[in-house]
């Protein structure tokens, strides 16, 4: 019987990415060659510790900083020769977010749609869509000012949905957020690979977020990936166990004793 091959191609691929910043005291090599594929519709945690070259990565990657060298794609566009492409797929939610508190809820994905080239009628329709999907329906007369820490995560998170893109990077999504608007958020994400398909590049320090929510994990330090594989497969090689807590797995790859009373961080 003949074999039957199936090739999945990388929705994002790098090899020797690298970003160099210069200083007075002479060159930093933030990024010293990062080499990651990721496939459709994974769900990708995108871990490091302080320093290691994540967000330096990830800004590469959004093509809100350009790469010294090595190359990249991202959902089929060529990173450096095609930064334009890129942007009209994937999605970008800050760890700052981006929402215009001066107006309210219907008026700023609007706006979006808008920003988008969608018509009036697309961008009304469009919002009625996200407002649905995403719980926000109740509130589209609200100014963005009065809504809740997680409600207006889950409004950064439709702002980048707003264009269906096929790539949505996600910056510390949770960040001072309480436990119930934490569980909720991760109910989202799984719900766009789920069912719409959509690949999340997450980028987070709660270690019992990237464990519950990732498919895979790649780990970053100085600059150049050490690790990457399933969070059991993880836990296995470098933790011992199966059952070996990500917190401690991660020290082990990164080399970092942990301190007294050091776990993963839970917002409050």
């Amino acid at each position: 019987m003949d074999s039957v091959f199936v090739v999945v191609m990388a929705i994002i691929s790098t090899a020797g990415l690298t970003r160099t910043f210069r200083s007075s005291t002479g060159p930093v090599h933030a990024v010293r060659g990062i080499d990651l594929t990721v496939r459709p519709g994974e769900i990708l945690g995108f871990l490091g510790p302080n320093g290691a070259g994540k967000t330096t990565t990830l800004r590469m990657l959004t093509t809100l900083l350009p790469p010294t060298g090595g190359a990249a794609t991202v959902a089929g566009c060529d990173l450096a020769k095609d930064p334009a492409g890129v942007r009209r797929k994937i999605g970008y939610v800050a760890q700052s977010g981006g929402v215009d508190l001066s107006i309210s809820v219907r008026e700023e994905l609007i706006t979006q749609g808008r920003l988008y080239r969608l018509t009036k009628g697309e961008a009304i329709a469009r919002a009625d869509e996200l407002a649905r999907d995403l719980g926000l329906t109740e509130l589209m007369e609200r100014p963005c000012a009065a809504l809740s820490g997680g409600q207006r995560r889950r409004l950064d998170i439709a702002l980048g949905l707003t264009h269906r893109p096929e790539v949505l990077f996600l910056d510390e999504p949770t960040t001072g957020l309480d436990p119930g608007s934490r569980a909720d958020l991760w109910k989202l994400v799984r719900k766009l690979r789920d069912e719409y398909g959509t690949t999340v590049f997450l980028t987070t320090h709660y270690l019992d977020e990237a464990d519950a929510l990732s498919d895979r994990l790649v780990v970053v330090d100085k600059g150049v990936v050490v690790a990457e594989g399933t969070p059991s497969a993880l836990k296995l090689r470098y933790g011992g166990s199966i059952d070996a807590s990500l917190q401690d797995t991660f020290l082990a790859i990164t080399g970092r004793a942990p301190a007294p009373n050091d776990t993963a961080p839970v917002a409050v």
